[in-house]
């Protein structure tokens, strides 16, 4: 058992936030105590920077988004995935309480797991869960600002 799981772990860093396998191989978390509406949101205004494109986004009231915001300001080296998104590790993990995705838009910023930001700039339609954490509120220009490789991109208050 342990094999297996070190398996879908090293599979699942090596593709990036998306785990390897049907739904039942997915390493899952618990929820973390945040019982907020994942999609309530605060009125907190975050500008995030990538290049010289600069978007404003509101955070989600909940503990995955008051953990974020203590992060900011941060920048941080995200990488490309499946054309619809970029993700980032966080070298430690955040409180989460996911929810399937079902319609992801662009411009969801969001926690896979209990440690990796994904910021979509495709909208598209998933099974995956993820923990709601802010949206940007204008997305137009963000696939052009976020390329086709690896970008910084910088998270801070507004």
């Amino acid at each position: 058992m342990r094999y297996s799981i070190a398996v879908i772990i090293i599979f699942g860093a090596l593709s990036g936030c998306m785990a390897i396998g049907n739904k039942a191989d997915k390493p899952t978390s618990l929820p973390t105590g945040d019982h907020n509406h994942n999609n309530d949101t605060t009125g907190t205004k975050m500008k995030i920077s990538i290049g010289s494109a600069v978007f404003t986004a509101t955070l989600n009231n909940n503990a995955t988004a008051a953990a974020f915001k203590a992060m900011l300001p941060v920048s941080i080296k995200m990488d490309e995935l499946n054309g619809n998104e970029k993700f980032y590790y966080f070298p430690s993990t955040l409180p989460n309480n996911a929810s399937a995705g079902g319609d992801i838009q662009a411009g969801d910023l969001m926690l896979y797991g209990n440690n990796c930001l994904v910021l979509f700039y495709e909208s598209f339609n998933t099974s995956y869960s993820y923990t709601k954490i802010g949206r940007i509120s204008n997305p137009s220009g963000l696939k052009a600002a976020l390329g086709s490789g690896s970008v910084t991109v910088r998270f801070e208050l507004e």
